[in-house]
Order: structure tokens, then sequence, then C-alpha cells
């Protein structure tokens, strides 16, 4: 059984803080979008949640959709651990 976690109030909101300086940054990458366009995500996908992600590769934009739990399934990280 997989226990789902969640970001507080407080870390939501500096989460979506933070996306949203890096968007403005980059606005050069985003041409013709609002950020309240982006941050309005579907409630419908996002309570099953879906996402949708991006990957650039031969000079192309490539759009997938899966279940987020599926996605980040396959996604490792790097660490380390002194003993």
């Amino acid at each position: 059984m997989i226990k789902k976690k969640g970001l507080s109030v407080k870390q939501r909101e500096d989460l979506l803080r933070t996306l949203k300086a890096r968007f403005e940054k980059n606005m050069s990458r985003h041409k013709g979008l609002e950020w309240a366009e982006v941050q309005a995500t579907p409630a419908d996908v996002r309570k099953l949640g879906g996402a949708l992600f991006g990957d650039r590769r031969y000079g192309r934009v490539f759009v997938f959709h899966n279940g987020a739990d599926s996605y980040y399934a396959g996604r490792g990280f790097r660490g380390s651990l002194k003993v």
C-alpha cells in the first residue's frame, strides 16, 4: 500500500511562489502564456494524480501524459552515505 505524502499549506505556497518566479524569469520560453493559465492545472486531473510532462530532444519538445506516481516511480536520485 502506497502512502501518499502531501505538502503543508506553507510548503505549497512556497513552492508555487518559487515556480512563479522561475516562470517569470524565463518568459522567453513561455511566449503567449500567462502564469494564471499555468497555475490553473484541471482539478479532475489533479484529483486523479495525472501529470503532463515534457522532454526536449532532437530540437523538438515531446509532451507525455502519465500518472504522477508512475512518472516519478521511474526516476531515481543520487546521494551518498558516509558511515
